[in-house]
């Protein structure tokens, strides 16, 4: 736990007492795959890092439509499952594991407690809000702006590069979930891309061949 404590961007500027509270205080729970986490209609979680796996946040629509905002990481933090610590954040999300998931959980009532008495908790609280809510106006510029060819051909170069591999292991259903679209209109696209020779589709992976010409699309 002292460990995993010590990865918090604030924990320097923390007294010892603060970092005591925490050492009591923060847990770890862990998420299967899949698994919901968090909604803005559920009780404050608090604030969460992400140890390892991968957390999902998007809006669902009363239809059931999925618009993926961002997806969080290992070493990064979510400030949205900590709404009630901050009155400004109004997203009504809805978050759930990727894979399986570990998480550090700061309860609502200390990371609140915390924001009140240390200046430099509560600038990180805000900065990290307002980094959520450019990822949150990039993912409408998306949707709104951009044909699905682009977005598809942005996805894969960008999960390559993050995975370090041009081989994808995602069902169509998971990409659609992620570039907020249906699934026959990925698979589709997908089978154009294939077409024209610039991935290579196999059972539950698709492979990049051509990422010059889905640079292009961008």
């Amino acid at each position: 736990m002292e460990r995993t404590l010590t990865q918090l961007p604030f924990w320097p500027s923390l007294t010892e007492q603060e970092q005591e509270t925490l050492r009591r205080s923060a847990f770890v729970r862990h998420y299967e795959k899949g698994t919901f986490v968090h909604s803005s209609d559920n009780e404050c979680l608090g604030m969460l890092f992400i140890l390892s796996g991968e957390i999902r946040t998007y809006l669902l629509s009363e239809e059931g439509r999925e618009v993926t905002l961002f997806r969080l990481y290992p070493g990064e933090l979510c400030v949205l499952s900590a709404s009630c610590v901050i009155s400004q954040i109004t997203f009504d999300t809805q978050m759930t594991a990727g894979p399986d998931t570990e998480v550090l959980i700061i309860p609502a009532n200390i990371i609140a407690a915390l924001k009140e008495k240390n200046l430099y908790v509560r600038c990180y609280l805000y900065e990290l809000a307002t980094k959520r809510f450019s990822d949150v106006m990039w993912a409408m510029q998306q949707i709104m702006f951009k044909g699905l060819d682009r977005r598809l051909a942005e996805f894969l170069i960008a999960e390559a590069e993050r995975t370090g591999s041009d081989t994808i292991r995602m069902t169509h259903e998971q990409i659609a979930q992620h570039i907020s679209s249906a699934r026959e209109a990925v698979a589709r696209m997908l089978k154009s891309f294939s077409e024209d020779g610039l991935v290579e589709l196999k059972r539950g992976a698709i492979t990049l061949r051509n990422k010059n010409g889905l640079n292009c699309l961008k």
